[in-house]
């Protein structure tokens, strides 16, 4: 297998993911409290961490997946991407209708429009893959 920058983003990505989903699933209170700006959204919900971390799981799988096979799990990277970016939009939403807008696009700047830049960035390049130059 030729490991290659995409595969190597995606892998990496996969790993951060995942182990995001994880700590959601099964160490939700300690999440909650050490994610910057979670405490803000309300008081803590374990349901929903839970099914959030679910996502992030799958998230973490499918990258992992694109990693592993690119052609076979480009689909799945589709979807990540489609969670992360959606993910990130809402983010958008709320910092703009946030007194702190500024300091909220900051904040989720790392863990959540990086991720979601990044799986983008990962989907385009697989459509668009980089011509080999031509040699005389």
């Amino acid at each position: 297998m030729k490991w290659t920058i995409g595969a190597i983003l995606a892998g990496l990505l996969a790993l951060v993911m995942g182990a995001n989903g994880l700590a959601m699933l099964f160490a939700g209170p300690w999440w909650y409290g050490v994610v910057p700006g979670v405490v803000l959204t309300g008081p803590f919900n374990p349901h929903f961490v839970k099914d959030i971390g679910a996502a992030y799981l799958v998230v973490g799988a499918s990258l992992g997946a694109f990693a592993w096979r690119p052609a076979a799990a480009f689909s799945a990277l589709v979807a990540a991407a489609g969670f992360l970016t959606l993910h990130a939009a809402i983010h958008v939403g709320d910092a703009l209708a946030s007194p702190t807008c500024g300091a909220d696009l900051v904040r989720d700047l790392p863990g959540i429009f990086v991720p979601a830049l990044i799986s983008l960035g990962l989907v385009a390049a697989f459509l668009n893959p980089a011509k080999e130059p031509r040699h005389a």
